[in-house]
């Protein structure tokens, strides 16, 4: 009787759990049904998650490209080298040291550096910069090798086909560790950053466990968005021309700094700029992050004298045949000298150019236009202004304007900086009959995708600070410069073209006051235009303390870019040249035996017979 009871209270105790126990799943199951939600997470949501699968749709960074569509920049495959350690994987390091003495090597990386990444305590590994972004070509050697668990993810990277090539123009883009995106980080691929960049697209779709698509099911695309091309204004052929000249003047005289700009006279578009030093932006070995065609303000020196000519002749001031008397002028408690300290005794005006005669500017300025319409015309071409070209880190120079011979200095080029772009933009206005031209190197942006030009530069006239009577009147004194057996500019004679144009030589300021001193310490220039009878092309060279010997002048690394540049550059245009080749006249004398003693009768009958007469 008594097992019987305790039976029953069993029963009772098991129906009881039971029942509570269904009480609470139901419970559960009704609140399921109700809210959707199980411990605070949307069971709809939760189910989609698992089952709603992602696959990224590469997108593509704009590519950049010449002014005729040569690639200069573009996005190329690339790969990550991955080694897997997992040994329950099928495929993973057998053997870490074999392993490691294979591909160290190719990944110019100790063995013992290899060897210690793939002995890791983890499921799969990388082998840092070096096992990043590595080319097919890598990437096919070391498949060749055959080394189990050595795989690899595919990406893309920033590819410059030309290597040192406009590189401060074109800048570089890299890869962010963070985030993954390419982003420019230098010139164009940095200012036009938001243009060329790229969005990924992606595919939604319902897929099993192994990521499988689920058969009838839909797909939901988020299409990519490729980044824009940009087309420059930089010619190829031109800046191949340009690249080529200085590296053989670098290999030469070894300048601590030069820079060259070649741009189109008409339009301001530039079509070559390079510096040195450079860098190759796929390696990006750089000494210097400014682009000093742009960012570099310095006392240009004598090829100011153009723009205090120009004001002079458009002010009806210059007088080419009155003359004055060279070598020093007495300015205040300072006294000006020529380059060669003792001048050319009583010269006209029109010589002092040709020779660059400090005398003959600061009597310009001072006697002539006054320093007050002279600084008008300093503002009238821009210097105390940026150019507003698009690339990043443009400065503007400083126009030193306090003293008298501050003033006074700035008409030849000393004491007041400027940048090598400004000297282009102003020189525009003698090149192009007085318009001024705004310098661009972007030609135009176009979508890839419809092949639309969503954005055309067209040239922009800045300002006209000068007639066009007054811009001839300059360039027929400059060509003087070049042709003149007085002139500093003889050394940039071009066979077959008028060249118009002023050298500069300017002082470099000493860090512990005053100038450095002695025969290569200087900026050695020459800002040329030609032809003469159009101008089509202007181009500004600057070469930095090259290694001249005592019998060279800094013309010589100058001109040996200026001239080769300009001469293939006009002949690549199709610029028929305009002067006739200068021809040795060839002896056609015959030597004759002596007819000292004979009469002229027997003489003429003599030369007769040998037929010289």
């Amino acid at each position: 009787m008594r097992k019987h009871k305790h039976t029953h209270r069993g029963a009772a105790i098991c129906f009881a759990f039971f029942s509570l126990l269904f009480f609470i799943l139901f419970g559960r199951f009704v609140y399921l049904q109700a809210t959707g939600k199980a411990d605070g997470r949307v069971l709809a949501i939760e189910a989609q998650e698992r089952y709603l699968k992602k696959q990224v749709l590469e997108a593509k960074r704009g590519t950049i490209f010449d002014r005729y569509g040569e690639v200069i920049a573009e996005d190329i495959p690339s790969y990550t080298v991955v080694a897997i350690l997992d040994p329950n994987m099928p495929q993973h390091v057998t053997d870490p040291e074999e392993t490691a003495r294979k591909l160290a090597p190719l990944l110019k990386m100790d063995v013992a550096d290899v060897e210690r990444i793939l002995k890791k305590k983890a499921h799969q590994v990388e082998f840092g910069p070096n096992g990043r972004g590595i080319s097919h070509t890598l990437k096919q050697k070391i498949e060749a090798l055959q080394l189990p668990g050595i795989t690899f993810v595919r990406d893309s990277k920033r590819f410059y086909p030309n290597g040192t090539f406009a590189s401060y123009v074109v800048g570089y883009a890299q890869k962010d560790e963070a985030t993954g995106e390419i982003i420019g980080k230098m010139g164009i691929e940095k200012q036009f950053n938001e243009q060329l960049k790229e969005k990924d697209g992606k595919v939604y779709y319902k897929g099993d466990q192994q990521g499988f698509k689920l058969p009838y099911s839909d797909e939901d695309i988020v299409p990519p968005q490729n980044g824009k091309d940009i087309y420059l204004t930089i010619d190829k052929k031109i800046q191949t021309f340009l690249e080529d000249a200085m590296n053989a003047v670098e290999k030469q005289y070894a300048p601590k700094k030069m820079i060259a700009i070649v741009a189109d006279a008409k339009t301001g578009a530039i079509l070559a700029m390079s510096t040195r030093p450079s860098f190759n932006p796929n390696k990006r070995n750089i000494e210097n992050y400014l682009n000093d065609a742009i960012a570099y303000p310095y006392e240009p020196g004598s090829t100011m004298k153009i723009f205090t000519l120009a004001a002079a002749v458009n002010e009806g001031v210059f007088q080419a045949n009155e003359t004055y008397q060279s070598g020093s002028y007495q300015v205040g408690n300072h006294r000006i000298r020529d380059h060669n300290k003792v001048g050319w005794g009583k010269i006209t005006f029109l010589e002092g150019v040709q020779r660059s005669s400090n005398v003959a500017f600061a009597k310009i300025v001072r006697e002539k236009l006054g320093e007050d319409r002279f600084l008008q015309y300093l503002h009238r071409f821009h210097f105390n202004e940026p150019t507003g070209i698009e690339l990043p880190g443009e400065k503007v120079g400083n126009i030193l304007y306090r003293y008298p011979i501050e003033k006074v200095t700035t008409g030849f080029g000393q004491g007041t900086s400027v940048t090598p772009i400004q000297q282009i933009q102003a020189a525009t206005a003698i090149a192009n009959g007085g318009k001024m031209m705004k310098p661009y190197v972007v030609d135009r942006i176009v979508d890839p995708d419809s092949g639309k030009t969503v954005a055309k530069h067209e040239p922009t006239v800045v300002d006209t600070p000068i007639s066009k009577e007054t811009a001839e009147k300059v360039l027929d004194i400059l060509e003087t410069v070049v042709t003149s057996e007085k002139g500093t500019g003889r050394p940039y004679q071009i066979e077959g073209y008028r060249v118009a144009g002023k050298t500069g030589t300017a002082q470099i300021p000493d860090p512990k006051g005053g100038y450095l001193i002695g025969h290569q310490n200087y900026m050695f220039s020459f800002l040329g235009m030609a032809p003469r009878e159009n101008p089509r092309l202007i181009m500004y060279v600057a070469v930095q303390q090259p290694n001249i010997s005592y019998t060279e002048t800094g013309a010589a690394p100058v001109s040996m870019i200026f001239n080769p540049v300009m001469k293939n550059s006009l002949q690549y245009l199709n610029i028929q040249p305009t002067v006739e080749k200068k021809r040795e006249k060839k002896d056609k004398s015959i030597p004759l035996p002596s007819y000292v003693g004979q009469s002229v009768e027997q003489a003429s009958q003599s030369l007769k017979k040998k037929g010289s007469m």
